[in-house]
């Protein structure tokens, strides 16, 4: 029998299960109270507008563009209204600094293997982004901590030397981070941009959560802020990366990538080598159900979040025990919990599931030390406040009933 793992290249040792696509199983378990999952709930989907946008898709005569090859650039009409969209987050771009992809995932990939060689440098939160890091570890970087003043720009480059290669971007989640539903304040972020221009590096701005804030002030984009100080994208080191998945749909698989043009032109290359473009009739039906009825449905889902998010955060001071403690976020699907020390997140979660019936998602899968141990992230998207409500009781029973005075 041929020995597969001898033929697999080196980069395939770095490639590993998703701890929260394996978790997803549970949600066809209709006993499990499920925290797991950040994804949207499908009962809010826009279905009937979609319905309609791919009707008029084939009674309108776009069925042939539609079905057909289309330009690695992603469909005009589409990067036309992002364009705008840009606009009113105070990013002045024209459609040739706009990318489409198949949703942010397949951006975070590219701009991995655009950039990093092995051994190379990224820096990133602790936590981060588990998809971002399945992303970039494929062509074996090395990971140092991304933090916002405690570090000189020397010391990430002499630890880069020592890992035997260079810095080659600073990535984060800017708004409601995934997994810990924080903000990066925009003194953190000017302070980001002046440590990206020590290193003379570029910034990943994942910002696929930026549209559900529930409260507080926005913070502008970093892109926004770099176009300000530069004076044109084009003098810009931000790379934005943005999605529908949120908003509208995540199975039609749309996102994109608005940078300046040099790298927006490498993308297009890329995308030519991998699957020539996304899929037209999705852009499409997109475009149509964007131009339409982005804003109201942002508005019903920015209302049905919040609600959720109040009742977990209700919830958890009722029911937590003294020791944990967790985060307030403004926006976005997640809360991130931090446990009494001495608690184990992936320990714990196999004790949930068994006698409690609740899932979560072990904190240690978002750190690329594996560090961490102690936390869990917590999605309030896909449950109604009565299941919030229980489902954090039973949890909280849990954790008091693991620490050691328990015992």
């Amino acid at each position: 029998m041929l020995n597969w793992d001898h033929v697999f290249a080196t980069r395939a040792s770095r490639m590993r299960a998703s701890e929260i696509r394996e978790l997803l199983k549970l949600l066809d378990r209709p006993e499990i109270i499920s925290f797991a999952g950040g994804i949207p709930d499908p009962a809010l989907f826009p279905t009937q507008a979609f319905e309609a946008a791919y009707a008029e898709i084939f009674a309108g005569g776009q069925a042939a563009s539609a079905l057909q090859y289309s330009v690695s650039e992603g469909y005009l009409p589409l990067r036309q209204w992002l364009q705008k969209e840009m606009a009113r987050l105070g990013i002045e771009c024209g459609v040739d600094n706009i990318f489409i992809t198949s949703g942010s995932q397949q951006a975070l990939d590219y701009l991995g293997k655009l950039m990093l060689s092995p051994r190379d440098t990224a820096l990133v939160n602790w936590p981060t982004y588990l998809g971002a890091l399945q992303a970039f570890n494929a062509y074996e970087p090395t990971y140092d901590q991304l933090s916002f003043g405690n570090r000189t720009p020397d010391s990430y480059r002499a630890a880069a030397d020592n890992a035997g290669g260079e810095v080659k971007f600073a990535y984060l989640s800017s708004d409601f981070a995934n997994p810990t539903g924080q903000t990066v304040t925009q003194e953190e972020r000017l302070a980001l941009l002046s440590l990206a221009d020590e290193l003379d590096v570029p910034i990943i701005e994942d910002a696929a959560y930026q549209h559900l804030r529930y409260n507080g002030e926005a913070v502008r984009a970093i892109l926004s802020l770099d176009i300000e100080r530069s004076g044109s994208i084009e003098d810009t080191r931000t790379i934005y990366c943005g999605s529908f998945s949120k908003t509208l749909a995540p199975g039609l698989r749309v996102g994109y990538v608005v940078a300046a043009t040099p790298v927006i032109r490498k993308l297009v290359l890329m995308k030519q080598a991998a699957d020539l473009h996304s899929s037209s009739i999705n852009q499409i039906a997109i475009t149509h159900v964007a131009e339409r009825h982005f804003d109201a449905q942002v508005a019903k889902i920015r209302g049905a979040y919040s609600a959720r998010r109040d009742a977990m955060l209700k919830a958890l001071a009722a029911h937590m025990p003294a020791g944990t403690s967790w985060t307030e976020p403004e926006g976005g699907m997640f809360i991130w919990v931090t446990l009494p020390e001495g608690l184990d997140g992936t320990e714990l979660l196999a004790r949930s599931v068994e006698t409690e019936k609740v899932a979560f998602v072990p904190g240690q899968a978002f750190f690329a030390d594996r560090s961490g141990t102690n936390t869990l992230r917590l999605s309030f998207s896909c449950a109604n406040e009565a299941m919030i409500a229980e489902g954090i009781k039973r949890l909280g029973r849990l954790i008091a009933g693991s620490l050691p005075a328990a015992a």
